[in-house]
């Protein structure tokens, strides 16, 4: 009796040492967010938030690895998701206008199409996705060609933040030696 209850707690304790998950592998490309206004998580952790921040956006960080970037692994006019892994997500906690076009408060997907001078930029009402695979443009919310604009210095990880302005804010994007904003206003 003493062996076979020996040999069931030896089964249990081996069952639920192989049974746990191992995590994942760090990721090449991490996800990191930004905020608008961009002190946003300080205020937060020192309690001197009156309000909840106007946006925040999600996304993938893949890096330049000695890559030709555009109209290299991101192709010029064909779809992108706008970073690594899943598409970019923005939520607005405010209504915004982007272009003259109000943007109620939500979560959406921001999607684009670059090009050597222009990049055109697709807010999308559908969300969770990966990449840009099951984008389907009878989602599109808004569209906006942005301009291209020239670093004079490499950046080695796709970077996306918000620049405050008089009327708003820019979400700047760039990318090995390009720079691109999208103008955001209340």
């Amino acid at each position: 009796m003493k062996s076979i209850k020996f040999l069931v707690a030896l089964v249990c304790i081996s069952t639920s040492i192989f049974a746990q998950q191992k995590p994942t592998e760090l990721d090449k490309s991490p996800m990191d967010m930004s905020y608008w206004p961009n002190t946003y998580p300080i205020l937060k952790l020192s309690g001197k938030v009156k309000d909840a921040p106007v946006a925040r956006v999600i996304y993938g960080r893949p890096q330049k690895n000695n890559r030709v970037i555009f109209d290299g692994i991101v192709k010029y006019n064909e779809m992108w998701r706008l970073g690594a892994n899943e598409a970019t997500e923005i939520e607005f906690l405010k209504p915004v206008k982007i272009n003259g076009k109000a943007i109620s408060k939500g979560r959406y997907t921001l999607y684009c199409i670059p090009a050597a001078d222009k990049w055109t930029l697709v807010v999308s009402k559908d969300n969770y996705c990966w990449g840009n695979y099951s984008y389907n443009p009878k989602n599109d919310v808004a569209r906006v060609d942005i301009k291209v604009e020239k670093n004079t210095e490499i950046v080695e990880a796709f970077t996306a933040y918000f620049d405050e302005t008089k009327t708003g804010a820019n979400l700047v994007f760039m990318w090995d030696d390009v720079k691109t904003q999208l103008p955001i206003s209340l």
